[in-house]
């Protein structure tokens, strides 16, 4: 990783792209319960915030190993978001 903000750029894109598909989601299936969709959303803004907390408290520890769990970290759980998106449909 060759900086903090390009990371912080990752996230920000990870997370927008997952909320775009919820979205898309929520447009094809018109009929559908959108509290469902909503709790997923405030999930993803949820998992930001504490990914950037998380970033600063490494930072100020200096740790850079840090961020490597926090970039799995990252995948691991926008993966669980999709599959619970793909359960919804």
């Amino acid at each position: 990783m060759s900086s903090i903000k390009l990371f912080k750029k990752e996230i920000n894109n990870s997370i927008g792209s997952f909320i775009e598909e919820v979205y898309s989601w929520e447009l094809n299936h018109p009929d559908a319960d959108l509290n469902t969709t909503e709790v997923l959303i405030d999930k993803a803004i949820a998992l930001f915030d504490d990914l950037i907390e998380k970033i600063h408290t490494t930072k100020r520890k200096g740790g850079k190993e840090g961020f490597k769990h926090l970039r799995a970290e990252l995948g691991k759980s926008i993966d669980g978001l999709q599959k619970k998106l793909a359960k919804l449909g």
